[in-house]
């Protein structure tokens, strides 16, 4: 390990260490470190600013008052986020809300004036790549979230929602399948 990684660890550490002891400013310091990504989470799954504000606000308050239960296993960023996705899935269960925003995930466009006419194609595959994900069950849109936005693996996905990794693998193909077959059906609409 370099000095720096060292060094990073051991400030997170120190930060951690002061939220178990009540200190406020140790709070502060991580809410900045992680409330932007923490925030995004949320916003992709529920697709509602204010909800996500506030599941964002929760899901620290949460996370300060149960930081005894932070075992270091994981990195603190992962084991919050945890807790950021289940209160939004918890969310979207309670109102069945459609989610997604992709648009921070689609390749990056470039903004020279002779690319134009491509940005405003992108703008429109982007919209429609969005309407089609909006439209998917919501079983098949969470999975999706979850593995191709967020990055959880099979396993993970199998414990936030409760099903085995099988399923989630299934789901998955059948949410990408489904998803293409959408854009492929809508596209042949359109011309």
């Amino acid at each position: 390990m370099s000095n720096t990684e060292a060094a990073f660890r051991n400030i997170h550490q120190d930060l951690i260490d002061g939220c178990r002891d009540g200190d406020q400013k140790a709070q502060f310091q991580i809410y900045k470190l992680y409330y932007k990504a923490m925030y995004n989470t949320s916003l992709r799954i529920v697709n509602d600013r204010m909800e996500a504000e506030d599941i964002m606000q929760e899901s620290f308050l949460s996370a300060f008052e149960k930081i005894d239960s932070y075992s270091g296993t994981v990195s603190f960023g992962a084991w919050l986020k945890k807790i950021v996705v289940n209160r939004s899935l918890d969310a979207l269960g309670k109102r069945k809300a459609i989610f997604e925003d992709i648009e921070s995930y689609v390749g990056i466009i470039d903004d020279s004036p002779e690319e134009t006419i491509n940005n405003e194609e992108n703008e429109l595959k982007i919209e429609k790549i969005k309407m089609a994900i909006n439209e998917l069950p919501d079983g098949y849109r969470i999975i999706l979230s979850l593995y191709i936005l967020e990055g959880y693996d099979h396993d993970e996905i199998s414990e936030i929602l409760n099903i085995s990794s099988s399923t989630s693998r299934s789901q998955l193909s059948r949410a990408k399948s489904r998803l293409l077959k959408d854009l492929h059906y809508n596209g042949k609409n359109r011309e």
